[in-house]
């Protein structure tokens, strides 16, 4: 499991991704989301304005995160 420290109160599912590398650009964050296996706390989710806080659990594509 990676460790994920956010800065401020919060991060968006769409800016993590971006932050990851998981995308080369922005715009390929809506087609990734729709193809990718992503679960946020037990739940699947696609919303990339969705807001990831610490102790939140992601895990997209097999790889989890733990959001501190």
């Amino acid at each position: 499991m990676e460790k994920f420290k956010i800065k401020g109160d919060f991060i968006t599912l769409g800016q993590f991704i971006k932050v990851q590398s998981l995308v080369s650009s922005g715009g390929m964050v809506k087609p990734f989301l729709e193809e990718a296996d992503i679960t946020l706390n037990g739940e699947v989710e696609n919303r990339r304005g969705k807001k990831l806080y610490r102790g939140d659990h992601l895990i997209i594509d097999g790889v989890s995160y733990e959001f501190v």
